[in-house]
């Protein structure tokens, strides 16, 4: 019987991630620091060593924020840390997921920690230094309880594939630099995030219902 029990609550939350997959939220209907996850159409390096909530090929990660009564993205790209107009964002990235926390409380404030990094240049190199930022940094850094608590707690960076051996691409990307591969290092990336039991998954981001 307990057997069965845990079999119909897999069985349960496999269909609610399903529904929350394939349910359409709006642009307009999105809160204040909603995190966007953002799905690549096909393997890429990042998603070569990390792994995304279900399977799925999550390689950017933004944060939502309303200005003027008009929607942006908040995100670490090769630009640097910017705000982007959540229309051009999407056709940018067309596949992408919302979540949101389940805790709210500290949302607002970690906003506002992360508009501060405005300007800051991207880390190209994936380093704890705050001189430079990366997608998923700007999130694990910024996000925050109201006692001031990190949501999302650093976790060893990963720069390997499923056999544990760091793959070719990353070994020449630090190599030319002269820098040794920073695996294990405290670090984040989106998929991780993703996974979190921190949040929960609202539906798939669509321009027009």
């Amino acid at each position: 019987m307990k057997k069965i029990c845990m079999t119909l609550a897999a069985v349960c939350y496999a269909l609610s991630v399903c529904a929350q997959d394939n349910k359409r939220i709006a642009p307009n209907t999105l809160s204040e620091g909603d995190l966007l996850f953002c799905v690549a159409e096909s393997d890429n390096n990042i998603t070569d060593v990390t792994t995304g909530l279900e399977g799925k090929r999550i390689d950017h990660v933004a944060i939502f924020h309303r200005k003027d009564g008009q929607g942006f993205a908040l995100e670490a790209i090769h630009k640097g840390v910017c705000l982007s107009p959540i229309d051009s964002f999407m056709t940018r990235r067309q596949n992408v997921m919302v979540a949101q926390l389940k805790d709210t409380m500290g949302v607002a404030c970690s906003v506002e920690r992360a508009l501060r990094f405005i300007g800051t240049p991207y880390d190209f190199n994936f380093m704890p230094s705050d001189s430079a930022m990366y997608c998923s940094e700007l999130v694990q850094k910024c996000y925050k309880t109201k006692e001031g608590n990190l949501v999302f707690k650093p976790i060893p960076m990963s720069f390997h594939d499923k056999t544990g051996a760091i793959t070719p691409y990353w070994k020449d990307y630090y190599g030319r630099q002269g820098l040794r591969v920073p695996e294990g290092e405290p670090g984040s990336n989106p998929g991780d995030l993703s996974r979190s039991d921190k949040i929960f998954i609202l539906g798939e981001l669509r321009k027009n219902l």
